[in-house]
């Protein structure tokens, strides 16, 4: 496995889910969605970030999500590593816009740089090592904390992080149960990872 091609969101209402991504995000190949009831509860161990240039488009895009009905987690805002805001869609799934930048330097441009999806890990040194011995390069890696994957022709960069920072980074509490209502797609045969996150061909977790 050298990349992660696509992926597939489990959501109740792939039509509804359409249209909010479409509204929100102006998103169509990039996310798949595939209709699904298996049941879930509170933090679904991951998020999905959209990288932007500036701090208008970061406003741009979570002014939009909430209009399209959205669930606001984390408002808009300046930190020390830039601007960002987190939301819930409809469908469950934590979303994260942010850019580096700390000023604008012209208008809003709904450009998606990069989008990344990060997943909750229990266990940072086991994880890293079951996708290093699938295939995948690491590209970061900041000890126990935070990998991220070299994937230069994916259409998603993959990355880990620990499950209850990244539950804290999203504004939520780590507890939750049942399926990730999540599906990765890359260059290999079906597996699932030792957080339980599902892998298929990518020929086959098309919608």
């Amino acid at each position: 496995m050298t990349s992660i091609d696509s992926v597939t969101l489990e959501v109740a209402d792939p039509q509804a889910a359409n249209d909010f991504y479409t509204a929100a995000f102006g998103l169509d190949t990039q996310v798949r969605l595939r209709a699904s009831q298996a049941p879930t509860t509170g933090f679904r161990g991951f998020t999905l970030s959209l990288m932007v240039s500036q701090p208008a488009t970061v406003k741009s895009f979570i002014g939009a999500a909430i209009d399209a009905g959205a669930t606001p987690l984390k408002p808009v805002a300046k930190s020390f590593w830039g601007y960002g805001g987190v939301i819930q869609a409809p469908d469950g799934t934590i979303w994260k816009v942010a850019t580096s930048a700390k000023k604008d330097t012209g208008p809003d441009t709904r450009k998606i740089d990069d989008m990344v999806l990060l997943l909750g890990v229990e266990d940072m040194a086991a994880s890293k090592r079951f996708y290093v011995d699938r295939g995948l390069v690491v590209a970061k890696s900041f000890g126990r904390k935070y990998v991220e994957f070299a994937t230069p022709s994916s259409p998603v960069k993959l990355a880990l992080y620990g499950r209850r920072a990244l539950a804290k980074d999203a504004g939520v509490s780590p507890d939750g149960t049942g399926s990730h209502r999540l599906i990765l797609g890359g260059d290999t045969e079906p597996f699932a990872d030792p957080d339980g996150f599902t892998w298929e061909a990518a020929r086959t977790a098309q919608v």
